[in-house]
């Protein structure tokens, strides 16, 4: 019953100043964000690489209604590209952008202008760009930018959610040669009508879409904590006869660290790293997903 209440809350325009008001410690965020500025995220993710993760950085910020708000974020990735390539991080990186937070909402091309803008900057520096999938509202505005980009940059990938139900034919059509593609369990609040709701549905949605990804072409990211849906995707990858560099897991930034280092041993691991001011609907987002993670955060303020 949480799960829900916590997810309208991300969105909450009240919810959000009664939480970001509150002195939390910074125990708490930090579990799940990298810090609120550059500089944090390259010590965060000097700290990753040398225990041999991927990452992939996603400055925080979402909704947006301002054109001005939307330039920033671009020139926020523009930023941390150039401080990649100064602090030689760059191999093998990648950014998930949202884009809503690039204007998608606004009228004209705005997003699709600084997302290619993002992209035109990422391959200049070796990066790669992932584009993060928000509510089903969304999804079509989504792929047809995703389209619109990989005219030009191919590599450019996608996160599809297992949860909605149109998932399975949107997979389809993305499993073809070339195409990265981040499949995830999905963190909004959605209809029934457009999203399976209990964890058995989804987990099995879920499972199809990888048997989907795993038996095309493409290059499968499976973002997933979930032990054995990690188990599933490598005995899916050696069905399918696929080398350990065609596809790779990704996890979330603070949440099974250790895992993430074991996987790392054996095959590409990439961790999610999120980062700057605007964190509050990603982290109550975290929350929703897993009770101990509420947990974690109550029990900062008892501890106090």
């Amino acid at each position: 019953m949480l799960s829900p209440l916590l997810l309208a809350a991300a969105r909450s325009g009240r919810m959000r100043g009664l939480v970001t008001t509150v002195p939390l410690t910074r125990g708490v965020v930090d579990r799940f964000v990298a810090g609120e500025d550059l500089a944090s995220a390259v010590r965060a993710v000097r700290e990753l690489t040398s225990d041999g993760l991927r990452v992939t950085l996603d400055h925080l910020g979402e909704d947006t209604t301002e054109r001005a708000q939307a330039d920033a974020t671009r020139d926020a990735y523009l930023e941390l590209f150039t401080a990649f390539e100064e602090h030689g991080l760059n191999e093998g990186a990648d950014a998930s952008v949202k884009l809503s937070a690039l204007g998608q909402a606004l009228p004209g091309d705005l997003a699709l202008d600084n997302a290619r803008a993002i992209c035109a900057a990422a391959a200049k520096a070796g990066i790669t760009v992932t584009l993060d999938m928000e509510d089903h509202t969304t999804v079509d505005s989504t792929l047809e930018i995703l389209g619109k980009l990989r005219a030009d940059f191919p590599w450019a990938g996608v996160a599809i959610q297992a949860m909605l139900r149109r998932t399975e034919g949107d997979l389809r059509d993305l499993a073809h040669e070339g195409s990265r593609v981040r499949l995830v369990k999905g963190a909004y609040a959605e209809p029934a009508s457009v999203a399976f709701q209990n964890k058995p549905e989804i987990d099995r949605a879920y499972v199809r879409g990888l048997r989907t990804l795993m038996a095309g072409s493409g290059y499968p990211m499976i973002g997933s904590h979930d032990p054995r849906i990690i188990e599933i995707a490598h005995t899916l990858a050696l069905r399918a006869g696929r080398s350990a560099d065609s596809f790779e897991f990704q996890m979330l930034y603070g949440i099974r660290a250790a895992e993430q280092r074991r996987i790392a041993e054996a095959n590409r691991m990439r961790v999610y790293v999120p980062y700057g001011a605007d964190w509050y609907g990603y982290f109550m987002r975290r929350l929703a997903e897993r009770p101990a993670n509420l947990v974690f955060f109550l029990r900062s303020f008892v501890s106090r």
